[in-house]
């Protein structure tokens, strides 16, 4: 290798070795995004009704991150983070007689412990991923659409998560999938005990 070339290769790894240092110092990352939550549709086992469908919203979903790097490096690094989720109100439909066998709405609040991996942390753009299991809670509304007593109960399940995430400088851009635990619609039965909930969001975070 000449004497120019090796000059630059130390230059650059002088220049990775500083960033990641300085990186090293800013450990807690906080921030939160705003988006919507998408859920698949389910049918109801038994209805003789049209369109005999579960139907819910894409509900305003607000989301709170804190994380804590706990290796860095100018390739990877990895955290530690907690995600708080609450999509606080999914409208839900039920075909034809769906006002009289599911609730008009219900609330989903997460709240997962994750593991995260960086790609290259100390450059403008980096992605990563993050997979954590954590708890999620269901609350439904007490009314039926048009009246009447839901008989369903809330339900609270374990949450597994499934995270990819793209960063730019303080711009946070992300799509989660909360799997997650069914609510109870015992008039609509599903047949279904778990469910996705993709989260579609952006928002910003600050790093300390």
């Amino acid at each position: 290798m000449s004497a120019k070339r090796l000059s630059v290769a130390v230059t650059c790894a002088l220049i990775m070795l500083t960033t990641a240092a300085v990186a090293q110092d800013e450990k807690n990352e906080i921030g939160g995004t705003i988006g919507r939550t998408f859920i698949s549709d389910q049918g109801i086992q038994g209805a003789n009704f049209f369109d005999p469908i579960v139907h819910t919203g894409k509900g305003l979903t607000f989301n709170v991150q804190y994380a804590r790097r706990l290796y860095v490096a100018p390739v990877f690094a990895v955290s530690g983070e907690v995600i708080f989720l609450d999509n606080h109100d999914v409208d839900v439909n039920a075909g034809e007689y769906g006002h009289s066998v599911v609730p008009s709405d219900y609330r989903e609040l997460f709240v997962t412990p994750a593991a995260r991996l960086n790609l290259f942390p100390t450059t403008a753009v980096s992605p990563w991923v993050s997979f954590g299991a954590g708890l999620g809670h269901i609350s439904e509304g007490n009314q039926l659409i048009y009246g009447g007593v839901n008989p369903g109960k809330s339900t609270t399940s374990a949450v597994v998560l499934d995270v990819k995430v793209w960063r730019k400088l303080s711009a946070r851009g992300e799509v989660r999938d909360f799997w997650s635990g069914t609510p109870d619609f015992p008039l609509a039965p599903t047949g279904k005990t778990r469910q996705h909930n993709f989260y579609l969001g952006g928002g910003a975070f600050w790093r300390f």
